[in-house]
């Protein structure tokens, strides 16, 4: 796909973007790069937005050893 480059800049097809409401734009080695950051319905960037208490206190250090027995 060719796309005209104009005095705003350049428009990305909206179907290239689906599902996706965040991006990072830069310039590397000549190229121009559009990287994903936010999905609409990524459930990993809620992770952590609600903590739970287990009560030990080296659960994040030793999160192996209690979820999978070993550590």
């Amino acid at each position: 796909m060719k796309a005209k480059v104009r005095a705003e800049g350049l428009l990305i097809p909206k179907k290239f973007m689906a599902g996706i409401t965040e991006a990072e734009i830069k310039k590397e080695n000549g190229k121009i790069v559009v990287l994903p950051t936010k999905a609409a319905d990524d459930s990993l960037w809620g992770l952590g937005s609600k903590p739970g208490h287990s009560g030990l206190k080296d659960a994040s250090v030793s999160h192996d050893k209690y979820i999978y027995g070993r550590g």
